[in-house]
């Protein structure tokens, strides 16, 4: 048999205690929410950055890649899409909430509720930082293959060669 029996008495620390979790409670989802709207800025600034600093120099075309580079490329850059699309999504869902609408009286009471959707919030937010830098990973993986893949030999570099008594002045069309 368990007898149930009152505790001690609350003291004032206890109160006290009990008052800062109640108002770490409150202002959990809101700190959460703030976290997520400055993770998603700072990475999209590093993901402009990104594709600014890839469009300065380097290959542009990948058909002058060797066979099989110009795939791996689409690859890389299809999975980085798809990274960059779900790691934006997850960090939106952490700065804004769900994207659904819970009809009236199925949301707990509040302290439960903010705390169960900041914990929702803080998830997205790591699995949104992670996909966003794992796109970024793909995106410079795929910068790095275009630049440095050996190029493809034949009429598809899109080289002219010019005759033997032309002078190479640097000027108009690139001559090998």
């Amino acid at each position: 048999m368990i007898r149930l029996r009152p505790g001690p008495p609350a003291t004032v620390a206890d109160l006290r205690r009990a008052q800062e979790v109640a108002g770490l409670l409150r202002g959990e989802l809101d700190r959460v929410r703030a976290a997520a709207l400055a993770w998603r800025n700072g990475l999209g600034g590093l993901l402009v950055a990104l594709v600014g600093f890839s469009l300065i120099r380097g290959r542009s075309d990948i058909s002058t890649l060797a066979p099989g580079w110009g795939a791996l490329v689409g690859v890389l850059l299809l999975a980085a899409v798809a990274a960059g699309v779900a790691g934006a999504l997850a960090l939106l869902r952490a700065a804004h909430g769900p994207l659904s609408v819970a009809p009236v009286g199925t949301l707990p009471p509040a302290p439960l509720g903010d705390h169960r959707e900041a914990m929702a919030a803080a998830r997205a937010l790591r699995t949104g930082v992670r996909l966003v830098l794992l796109c970024t990973a793909l995106l410079v993986a795929a910068v790095g293959v275009t630049w440095y893949a050996p190029a493809a030999i034949g009429p598809a570099t899109g080289t002219v060669s010019a005759p033997a008594d032309t002078p190479r002045t640097g000027h108009g069309p690139m001559w090998t």
